[in-house]
């Protein structure tokens, strides 16, 4: 079903339909209010209704003598509440200014006139005209799509309904439904979605219960039109207040069906994602050597043992393995690895680059990764630990290359660097930290004569754990920034904060990150500050993703303002560090951008955990760009 280009029952959209209905209690300005709550919240649709009382009513049911109480007490209501032609009509217009789709229910023949030539891209019927053939076929004949509730109905009376419509050739959609306000929760039965998934249309959900677990609920058992009521307040006259939701309730409603939508997947076989890598590598176990193994020694199940962390090969592979030849010497304590069972990538001791490239490595890493390859630089990524270190341990020698250095993320007691936070005693420990990684830095200096002026990459901070922050917010963000900077020692370094990706990890969970994404408000930051900055590809192609930019625009956009680059491939929203050639930038296109715009620009591998199986990661990356930067 297609409704005004929303397409609706084909991916895991949510079609969200406010039910105004009858709710602005007769008063034109009410009804305004709720179009413009409900545009705030982020529904599709608002929904009202139409009644001509003499077309719909018996003589008996419009003579107040004769009808009963209910029916007495409901036609007092409707009339009271009745819009005119013109105000429905006026509020289709506005409900159009607003972005939102404007429908109305018709409950009779005429009242469905009256609807079409206010202008509606399809009908939505009561649970009362499932069964209303002469109803059904009359709308039908609209050639629009129909959306029908199915509340008060069996089994039996939908699947004639069914074969009704599908006779006609209708385009329609069924949602499950209960029809009393507010329905008792043990009353709802959602397992009836699946019975209406098996006539092959668009099925949804339209609510009258309390709250709005169940209605989110019931997106994760297919239903892909939402519909509830909506009202100013509950405690107003009339019969459907009780049964709707208040503007707080119903953003909530939407916000739990956005976040379920992006939750569902798909059935395919399962993947791990990049949150849970992450996490493998830290919690999972490998194969680690139990002993030294010699070359062309057969692997023998008593040479080995299950360790953490899970960098290596995986456990399962354990008597797999047995019978093996070692193609390398291993050491005791060290973890196998796939290429260990054949297919090692190795190390080119010269690449070809048209610029400096660089190498990350750790203290650890470093001499053991320098006998592999000769790079122009080194980009040291620290940990808050490695600050305390002895540099004697691991910088043996004066080193015929540059170096740079990557501030770490995490400090002691689990403060994560913000310099842009309000919290100003947060803040000021974060310049504290951020200071001290400065005075390491300028200590390395002496092992690397080549390097005139240290350069510091830093991720600056701006994420929050819950929301993202208002536009409003960021500001105050940048602002603080540039405070933050202003009280550092930069005198003999070159501070490079790197753009960042829309859903940083950190602690193994996934953040929001507010600032430094949008390249305009970066270039003004650069502007401002006379800093330049480490573009971390996968970063930007995750944000542009994320907010439908176009990757290489913003590629050349900031590339004039970039020292150095962090490349490495991504995907979606949040895949970063990903293989080069293994997701989805368009690398072929961004070499010819880097090479115009930034040519002197350094750069390194930035493929995640490339540093593992001595660094068979980085080989691999450099040598899919050796040439093209």
């Amino acid at each position: 079903m297609n409704i005004l280009g929303k397409e609706i029952g084909k991916n895991d959209k949510v079609f969200v339909i406010a039910e105004i209905g009858m709710n602005h209690n007769g008063i034109f300005d009410n009804a305004i209010k709720l179009i413009d709550q409900a545009s705030e919240i982020g529904v599709d649709c608002v929904k009202f209704q139409m009644r001509d009382l003499n077309e719909l009513y018996s003589k008996d049911a419009l003579d107040v003598t004769k009808s009963d109480l209910s029916t007495q007490y409901t036609m007092g209501l409707l009339r009271k509440f009745e819009l005119t032609f013109d105000e429905y009509k006026k509020l289709a217009e506005y409900s159009r200014s607003k972005g939102l789709i404007f429908m109305c229910t018709p409950w009779d023949k005429k009242s469905a006139d009256a609807i079409e030539k206010i202008g509606v891209p399809a009908f939505k019927t009561a649970s009362a005209d499932l069964t209303n053939f002469d109803l059904l076929e009359y709308l039908v004949a609209k050639n629009l799509p129909l959306i029908l509730s199915t509340g008060m109905s069996t089994k039996q009376e939908i699947d004639e309904t069914v074969e009704f419509l599908t006779r006609l050739k209708a385009d329609f959609a069924l949602l499950h439904c209960n029809s009393t306000y507010p329905a008792p929760f043990k009353d709802i039965n959602l397992r009836n979605l699946e019975n209406l998934q098996k006539y092959n249309v668009p099925i949804g959900y339209s609510g009258h219960e309390r709250g709005t677990a169940v209605s989110i609920a019931s997106v994760a058992m297919g239903a892909r039109i939402i519909e509830r009521h909506f009202t100013l307040d509950r405690d107003m006259e009339g019969p459907d207040h009780t049964a709707s939701l208040e503007y707080n309730e119903f953003k909530s409603l939407v916000d739990g069906i956005r976040e379920v939508e992006l939750s569902l997947g798909s059935n395919k076989d399962r993947e791990i994602t990049q949150g849970e890598l992450i996490n493998r590598e830290n919690l999972s176990k490998s194969i680690f050597a139990k002993v030294d193994i010699k070359k062309d020694e057969v692997f023998t199940k008593d040479m080995f043992e299950i360790k953490s962390p899970g960098q290596g090969l995986s456990p399962q592979y354990l008597n797999k393995i047995i019978g093996y030849k070692a193609i390398r010497d291993i050491e005791e304590g060290k973890a196998l690895f796939k290429s260990d069972l054949g297919g090692l990538i190795r190390a080119k001791k010269e690449y070809s680059f048209n610029r400096t490239w660089a190498l990350p490595v750790r203290f650890h890493d470093l001499n053991s990764l320098l006998e592999n390859t000769n790079p122009k630089s080194v980009e040291f990524h620290m940990s808050f630990k490695d600050i305390e270190e002895d540099l004697e341990k691991f910088l043996i020698k004066e080193y015929d290359c540059e170096y740079i250095v990557h501030a770490p993320e995490l400090f002691e007691d689990d403060h994560l660097l913000d310099l842009c936070t309000p919290n100003e005693e947060y803040r000021a420990l974060s310049i504290k930290n951020l200071q001290r990684v400065i005075d390491k830095t300028l200590k390395m200096k002496r092992y690397f004569p080549k390097t005139k002026i240290p350069q510091i990459v830093v991720h600056c901070g701006g994420f929050t754990k819950d929301e993202e922050l208002d536009i409003s917010e960021r500001p105050l963000y940048y602002k603080n920034l540039k405070d933050s900077i202003s009280k550092l020692n930069l005198s003999q370094v070159e501070l490079l904060p790197e753009n960042m990706a829309p859903f940083p990890w950190l602690f193994g969970g996934q953040r929001y990150q507010n600032i430094f994404i949008d390249a305009d408000e970066i270039i003004d930051f650069c502007n401002e500050t006379k800093l330049q900055i480490c573009q971390d590809v996968s970063h930007s192609h995750l944000a542009c993703n994320k907010f439908n930019w176009d990757h290489l625009e913003y590629t050349k956009k900031l590339a004039p303002y970039t020292a150095h680059y962090h490349i490495s491939d991504g995907t979606g929203v949040d895949g970063e560090g990903i293989q080069v050639g293994e997701g989805n930038v368009d690398f072929e296109n961004m070499y010819p951008i880097i090479n115009e715009y930034s040519p002197d620009a350094s750069f390194i591998p930035e493929v995640w955990q490339g540093h593992k199986n001595n660094g068979e990661g980085f080989w691999i990356s450099l040598e899919r760009m050796e040439n093209h930067i």
